[in-house]
């Protein structure tokens, strides 16, 4: 511990010591805006849960550096730690001897502890004085007492790889021209090598991405100690990226796989809790003419689709298009998802279809998703039937060109591009005129 912290020892160093933590290029995250907000708050474990290598730790190192306090730092992957955080009254024994009352104490990659959630529990129980911030990049562990044991004691934070607005936050605002173009190319690089900081800042993001699937294969996965079959792990989680935007059919899985059923879904599960993939549930809004049953799976990360896909050509090149788009799309939507909502898609007993399903307080807005530059708008059939039958507050038609605004019998319809899609789709809906 005090190797890991040596401003305790020698306090004049812990100015370069936080800083040390931070990377040369540091984007700004969009989803921590309210969060450190948070923070500071003692006797409370603040959770910062999100994939591998997301920038999970960054994001609270950045604000670490900012306040320019003591913060004692704990590395849950140490077999030491591992130990020393069986039990709360006795950690917290040593923690007086440690570092003055009050310091805050950072336990990353909580995960690999057995009980992390009963730690932390036992922790915050006791009102020890001090914020605990914690990461982790499986919800597997928190996620089965989460509920009974951190329940008032806990805040949660999402992060993901970039989005879109954070890969462009430092895109020039003038002239219109030269930002446009800025971030016609960023788009063409995140939809086709995703977001995650690694891929997203380096020279060769395929490597990059090669050894993500590498350590998600060979770290996250294998902690939760679940996979009794590696290889067959390995070709579901490239069969669940060939497989991104249709429905799920573990039964069909397990032929093609040779594994169970249960095996299929085990598994499912884990890469779910790991933050890879999604199982999108349908929209069912009371509807006798909906459709109700298996859900739709989508990958958080293009990059890493594209990666399991063995296809990194340009969106203008590929077979695939619509399906990469629907993707991304899903990334977005998923990444900047408010507290209270919920994703889903829709389907007909008709056959008619929309992409996705924001169902939000204020009631479901449509997203519907072509992967081509639109000249003028227009609405699909499916569409269409969508607004009939629920009047929704917002309908979005995402598209590479058109940006247009107008309304069809009371409902707001958009067509916007992928600078804008979490904005088109999230804002508070318009308020009525006055007469």
């Amino acid at each position: 511990m005090l190797k890991d912290n040596p401003w305790i020892s020698a306090p004049d160093t812990l100015d370069a010591w936080l800083h040390r933590r931070l990377p040369d290029a540091f984007v700004p995250r969009l989803q921590l805006a309210s969060a450190a907000e948070r923070w500071s708050q003692a006797d409370q474990a603040h959770l910062v849960v999100g994939p591998r290598q997301c920038g999970k730790s960054t994001a609270i190192w950045s604000w670490l550096a900012r306040r320019a306090k003591p913060v004692l730092y704990v590395d849950c992957e140490l077999s030491p730690v591992r130990e020393w955080c069986r039990s709360p009254p006795l950690f917290l024994a040593d923690l007086e001897r440690l570092a003055p009352a009050g310091t805050p104490v950072f336990f990353d990659e909580i995960q690999h502890l057995d009980e992390a959630a009963l730690f932390l529990k036992g922790l915050v129980d006791r009102r020890p004085g001090m914020p605990l911030l914690v990461t982790g990049s499986s919800s597997f562990q928190l996620r089965s007492r989460t509920r009974e044991s951190l329940a008032g004691r806990a805040s949660r934070t999402r992060l993901f790889p970039f989005s879109l607005a954070e890969a462009c936050g430092d895109a020039p605002l003038a002239p219109p021209a030269a930002r446009a173009a800025t971030i016609r190319d960023r788009f063409e690089r995140h939809v086709i090598f995703g977001g995650y900081p690694r891929a997203w800042l380096a020279d060769r993001p395929e490597q990059v991405l090669l050894d993500l699937v590498e350590a998600i294969l060979s770290r996250d996965a294998s902690d939760l100690g679940r996979i009794a079959r590696p290889e067959a792990f390995r070709r579901l989680l490239r069969l669940a990226a060939g497989q991104a935007g249709n429905l799920v059919n573990f039964a069909e899985w397990s032929g093609l796989l040779g594994i169970s059923r249960d095996t299929v879904a085990a598994y499912v599960e884990i890469l779910e809790s790991v933050h890879i993939l999604v199982q999108l549930p349908p929209f069912a809004g009371g509807k006798r003419s909906e459709l109700t049953g298996r859900p739709k799976i989508f990958l958080v990360d293009n990059g890493l689709r594209n990666h399991l896909t063995g296809d990194f050509r340009r969106l203008a090149d590929r077979v695939d298009a619509g399906a990469v788009l629907e993707n991304w799309a899903f990334g977005e939507l998923w990444k900047a998802l408010p507290a209270g909502a919920t994703l889903h898609y829709w389907r007909s007993s008709s056959k008619a279809e929309v992409d996705f399903v924001v169902l939000t307080p204020g009631g479901p807005i449509g997203v519907e998703v072509k992967a081509h530059a639109m000249d003028r708008p227009r609405l699909e059939r499916s569409s269409r039937s969508f607004l009939d039958a629920y009047r929704p507050p917002r309908f979005v038609v995402l598209n590479l060109e058109l940006e247009h605004r107008e309304t069809l019998d009371g409902v707001e319809v958009r067509w916007t591009t992928p600078e804008h899609l979490a904005s088109a789709v999230l804002a508070p809906p318009p308020r009525p005129s006055r007469r």
